[in-house]
This record gives structure tokens, sequence and C-alpha cells, in this order.
């Protein structure tokens, strides 16, 4: 007899991001052996002490290394992709709930950073 698979989609999942990457991803890996702490410092004149608070000079750089690794040269093209991968969504400290920066504000950024 042929099956028929039907999909019922539960209400509450529970599961975690961490739990759902393999412990040898590649950007786990990365995340392992590279040591980004050193961006506060090198970006700190970049900006102010008042206003909204900005990206994390971490997560932009570990955005355009995605970006970079991948081949993605168009930021909204970075921002879905990094929002559609779990790995990268861990790399770059973000849970499944959580928003990614917008696509302007990676440009934003760039120009602030005279990365262009």
């Amino acid at each position: 007899m042929q099956g028929h698979k039907k999909f019922n989609p539960q209400l509450f999942y529970e599961l975690s991001l961490d739990g759902l990457v393999p412990q040898d991803n590649f950007y786990r890996k990365v995340n392992r052996e590279l040591e980004f702490g050193f961006l506060y410092s090198e970006t700190k004149k970049y900006y102010g002490t008042e206003g909204q608070q900005s990206i994390d000079p971490v997560v932009f750089f570990k955005i355009l290394l995605v970006g970079y690794l991948n081949n993605i040269n168009s930021d909204r093209a970075l921002l879905r992709y990094c929002s559609n991968c779990l790995d990268v969504r861990l790399f770059l400290g973000y849970d499944l709930n959580e928003e990614l920066p917008w696509h302007s504000t990676i440009s934003r950024t760039r120009q602030l950073l005279n990365m262009y």
C-alpha cells in the first residue's frame, strides 16, 4: 500500500540551536580557532558614546567573513543566507527567535569603517 505523509505542525517545540548544529561544523571550528575580541578595541574610535546602540563589531565582521567565504556580494542576499543557515546563526550568536541586523545596517557600517 502506498503511504501518504501527513504534516501535523506542533504548536511548541523544544530545541536548541546548539543541538542542531554538528560539533564538527566548519563555523564551529572557525569560532573555536579565531579570537574576535580584538575588534572591540580596534573599532572603538569609530563609535560615539551616546545614541542608539550599534551593531556589535564582532557580529559585523563575522557577517562579512560569511559573505567572503560564500562569495555573496549583496548585503540583502548575505543576510538572507545568514538568516536561513542554522550554523551561521550559531556562529553569529543569534538564536532562532532573534532578528539579524538589517542589510542597511551592514551597508552603513561599511561606510563608517571606510570598507568600500
